[in-house]
C-alpha cells in the first residue's frame, strides 16, 4: 500500500468523494477493473448455448444476465476481496494498483458477497447452483488458512484451470437451462488446459509479493522457462480438444478456435505487456 492510494488518480479521488470513508475501498478490493474480461469469458457459455442467432433475438437473455452478474460481481468479486484479506499485499496486484488499506469489515463483506451469490443462484437451474457451490468452496480453499491452496504449487494451478477455465463459461450455459451435449462439453473442457497454460504467465509479475509471503506458487517452483514449456503444452492440448469438438459438432474448426484464441491473446498481452493489468485467475 502507498500513502496516496486514495488520491492516486482522478478515478480514485472521484470514487472516494462518491463513497466516502472506507466504502470505496470495499469496491476496489473487489477489483472491478477485471470485470469486463471476466464478463466476456463468462458470457461465452451463453453464446455457445443459444448461438449467435439466439443472442441477436435475446433468447434466454434474462437468465444469462442474472447468471453473469451473480458469477462476476458476487462470486468473483467476493473471491478477490477475501483474497485481499489474507494476502495483505503492499504492492501492486492484479487489476489493483496501489491497493488501499484493508477496510475493517472486508472479511465479513466478502463472505456476504459469496453467500449472497449462493442464495441468488437458487433462482437459476440446478447445474448453475452446483457450479457456484463448487467455486464457492474452491474460493475458500484457495485463499483462507489453514488451507490456502494458492500457496501450494500445483494445487493453485488445478483450482484455476477448472474454476476459471471451464466452470466460468459453463455458468452462463447452465443459467440458460440447456442440457450439455458432448460437443459443447468438449469446447468448455478445452478452456481448462487453455487457462492452465495462461496461469503461469499471470504469476510473472507477482514473484516478489509471492516470495515475500512465503507462497510456493507454481511459477516460483518450476521457474520461468519450464513454466513457458508447460504453458505451450497445455495450449496445444486445448486446441486438440477443440479439434475433437469440431468433429463431433460437424462445424469448421476455425469457428471453435476464435473464442479461445481471443482469450489467449487477451491473457498473454495483458500479462506480458502490462504489469499493471496482470490477470489474477481466481477460483471462480
Amino acid at each position: 500500500m502507498v500513502a496516496d492510494a486514495r488520491t492516486l488518480n482522478a478515478w480514485r479521488r472521484w470514487g472516494y468523494r462518491l463513497l466516502p470513508g472506507e466504502l470505496f475501498s470495499y469496491l476496489l478490493h473487489m477489483r472491478p477493473a477485471e470485470w469486463p474480461i471476466m464478463a466476456g469469458h463468462t458470457a461465452l457459455g451463453y453464446v455457445l448455448a443459444v448461438g449467435f442467432g439466439g443472442v441477436a433475438r435475446g433468447e434466454r437473455l434474462g437468465q444469462a444476465v442474472s447468471g453473469l452478474v451473480i458469477w462476476v460481481v458476487l462470486l468473483n468479486g467476493g473471491t478477490l476481496a477475501i483474497n485481499s484479506v489474507f494476502d495483505r499485499d503492499e504492492g501492486d496486484i492484479g487489476y489493483l494498483i496501489a491497493p488501499p488499506r484493508l477496510p475493517r469489515y472486508l472479511l465479513a463483506f466478502s463472505v456476504a458477497l459469496l453467500a449472497g451469490g449462493q442464495l441468488a443462484a437458487l433462482t437459476l437451474p440446478p447445474p448453475f447452483q452446483i457450479a457456484y457451490a463448487i467455486c464457492f468452496a474452491l474460493s475458500i480453499l484457495y485463499s483462507v488458512p489453514p488451507f490456502r491452496f494458492k500457496a501450494v504449487a500445483g494445487v493453485d494451478w488445478l483450482i484455476n484451470m477448472w474454476g476459471f477455465g471451464t466452470l466460468t463459461p459453463f455458468a452462463t450455459w447452465a443459467a440458460t437451462g440447456r442440457p450439455l451435449d458432448l460437443g459443447h462439453g468438449l469446447v468448455l473442457l478445452a478452456f481448462c488446459p487453455l487457462f492452465a497454460g495462461l496461469y503461469p504467465l499471470t504469476q510473472l509479475y507477482q514473484f516478489d509479493e509471492d516470495r515475500r509471503r512465503g507462497d510456493r506458487t507454481l511459477a516460483l517452483i518450476i521457474g520461468m522457462q519450464r513454466g513457458l514449456d508447460v504453458a505451450l503444452g497445455c495450449i496445444l492440448l486445448a486446441f486438440a480438444l477443440l479439434g475433437w469438438a469440431a468433429v463431433v459438432l460437424r462445424v469448421s474448426g476455425v469457428l471453435l478456435l476464435l473464442p479461445p484464441g481471443r482469450a489467449f491473446l487477451y491473457g498473454f498481452f495483458g500479462t506480458v505487456l502490462t504489469s499493471s493489468a496482470v490477470p489474477v485467475l481466481p477460483a471462480t
